[in-house]
């Protein structure tokens, strides 16, 4: 309980922080209306999601001290590296501009609030390659400026705020008519709105002075039906991207201009040592590629707008289907069925690359030989899936994922305990499925969840049954040039590895039914291992109904079509795709592997 002895003239840290905790509440409760009416700069219908993340990574990162300065400087910093989204990452760095200049303040009074905000918004707009006034940035200034001409009539902070949030309440209120796209959707700026109901929570804790009274309050908000609010927007670019640079001395101005052409609503926050970028681009491999000369790359989002957007206004299906960027499925059909893949990252040294997005196969494959040192690969992160399901959840009834193998990744764990966390904050279900496959094989198992989406009246539950028995109806079969990438990933063990270079062994690889990768024969030559897995196919055929098969490669397309050939003359039909694998796979088995993946009825 906060003391009632409080000297309301002055703000400490721990006020300040117990302050942001109750705004960040009222954006969790705000958080399907906020991605509801999100409609500027993309109708991508994630504001709210995205504003969520970003406190909430502060909340998670920082423990409150009596001392201001310390408080406040470490909520900025928080803020900065959890940042997501366009108005998550000017929200950032308001507060970074707001908490630049204090040193080891104890407290502080109104004029010094005042100061700093008026200087967290020149922040803001510094930040901004190409600021638009009538969102969040314009109703932040506008409440700045408004604290600055009556900042003399209060010794009393609560009487401060409290009279503020009606300039702001205004400032929210007229964005609909500064900007056309609100006004004919007839909604308000969805950032601006974060902004404001963040204040309202604000100003709930300096009134009550109890966190408990603060954290128990819902505040419900009846919102009428958005009349024009589905009708489509051109988006200019597809992928809103952002990543972390750290360095020595990044100069904003020239990293902006190398940049700056690549896309739009480019927003470069923080300072010359940490920077936090967003941009909306078409290639964000080629953006990562310019940036990784300016310092490390600490952390990398890439989001497709185009499928956000399909997503809140034609949603397919009731349920969400989740999986990992492993899972080699055609881009066409990834996109026709709204699935939703959470990217595996490489790692080369301290730079680190999303999985065919921002490093391609095609690229990753040349460049294989030329890394200073190998790479590694390193499974999505909890927060990675928590957000994901944040999101899916403000959209569907329920969502499953299915995995790489459990005992090739720690994938699916991450998954599984984001799940919960998530499906325990939403009531939302959420299950999640070790596949105990990959590559095509995986994709064959979320192209069968998709056949079965199409039968209205399947239930989550018939669902999740329904797949797992398809993961043990799934084979793959795996032939490769040479094994000693195998070698170098760690996939194979260095002894098996040497004996085989000796005995110059083109081995076949299989996944058993517990996901564990194991030899299936040991053919001499690459035609012979060919063979072998033909036969083998044949084989498998013969015994079981075929639903449909895939193949997949790395760097291999002749090799793939050599299998296309072989297995139609045996069965009549055409694989349902032929994809080049991720480099994520890559990175373990080398250039040149190929995989035919089959699924039984």
């Amino acid at each position: 309980m906060i003391k009632k002895d409080i000297d309301y003239s002055i703000l400490d840290g721990k006020r300040f922080y117990y302050s942001f905790l109750a705004g960040s509440q009222r954006l969790f409760d705000n958080q399907v209306l906020l991605n509801k009416i999100n409609v500027f700069p993309v109708k991508d219908a994630d504001t709210g999601t995205n504003l969520v993340s970003t406190v909430r990574s502060i909340i998670d990162s920082i423990i409150p001290s009596e001392n201001f300065a310390v408080t406040v400087n470490a909520v900025a910093d928080a803020a900065l590296v959890g940042a997501r989204g366009n108005s998550g990452i000017i929200f950032a760095q308001f507060l970074y501009g707001f908490s630049s200049e204090f040193k080891d303040e104890q407290t502080i009074d109104i004029t010094a609030f005042s100061t700093a905000i008026n200087r967290g918004v020149r922040h803001s707009y510094e930040a901004i390659s190409n600021p638009v006034e009538g969102t969040m940035i314009t109703v932040i200034r506008e409440w700045a400026e408004y604290i600055q001409k009556i900042k003399d009539k209060f010794n009393n902070f609560n009487q401060l705020i409290t009279e503020s949030y009606n300039q702001a309440k205004q400032s929210l209120i007229e964005t609909q008519e500064k900007l056309e796209v609100l006004a004919k959707a007839k909604v308000v700026d969805a950032g601006a709105k974060g902004f404001v109901v963040f204040l309202e929570g604000m100003i709930d804790f300096f009134r009550h002075g109890e966190l408990k009274k603060i954290i128990g309050a819902r505040n419900l908000v009846k919102t009428t039906a958005l009349e024009g609010a589905h009708d489509h927007e051109n988006i200019t670019y597809r992928y809103c991207t952002e990543a972390m640079l750290v360095g020595d001395d990044i100069d904003r101005e020239i990293l902006r201009s190398k940049i700056d052409n690549l896309g739009d609503s480019l927003v470069i926050a923080g300072s010359p040592k940490k920077m936090r970028i967003h941009i909306h681009t078409d290639t964000p491999d080629v953006l990562f590629s310019i940036i990784n000369n300016f310092g490390n790359i600490t952390f990398q989002k890439v989001d497709d707008m185009i499928m956000q957007m399909d997503i809140a206004e034609n949603r397919k299906y009731p349920i969400a289907l989740v999986t990992d960027s492993t899972c080699d499925l055609p881009q066409e059909f990834v996109e026709k069925h709204q699935i939703i893949i959470v990217p595996l990252a490489i790692h080369v040294g301290d730079t680190y690359y999303l999985d065919r997005l921002t490093m391609k196969s095609k690229k990753f494959f040349e460049l294989l030989n030329t890394f200073p040192v190998y790479p590694s690969t390193a499974q999505p992160s909890f927060k990675d899936f928590s957000n994901t399901y944040n999101y899916l959840s403000t959209h569907f009834n329920s969502i499953i994922g299915i995995h790489l193998s459990e005992t090739m990744s720690g994938t699916y764990s991450n998954s599984r305990k984001a799940a919960k966390t998530i499906s325990n904050f939403t009531k939302k279900p959420i299950s999640v499925i070790n596949s105990k496959k990959l590559s095509g094989a995986l994709g064959l198992i979320l192209m069968r969840a998709v056949d079965a989406l199409q039968d209205k009246s399947i239930t989550h539950d018939e669902l999740v049954a329904q797949i797992e028995q398809w993961c043990d109806k799934t084979d793959i079969f795996v032939t490769t040039k040479t094994i000693k990438y195998m070698v170098k990933s760690g996939r194979l063990n260095a002894m098996k590895g040497f004996i085989g270079k000796l005995l110059r062994v083109k081995p076949i690889v299989t996944v058993n039914n517990k996901g564990i990768p194991e030899l299936f024969g040991k053919p001499l030559t690459e035609k012979s291992s060919r063979k072998m897995a033909v036969r083998t196919i044949e084989k498998k055929i013969k015994s079981r109904k075929l639903w449909v098969y895939s193949i997949t490669h790395a760097n291999n397309p002749s090799t793939a079509d050599w299998y296309a050939r072989e297995i139609e003359k045996i069965i009549g039909l055409k694989p349902c795709f032929i994809q080049d694998g991720s480099p994520v796979l890559g990175v373990h088995t080398g250039p040149d592997v190929v995989a035919v993946s089959l699924m039984y009825e």
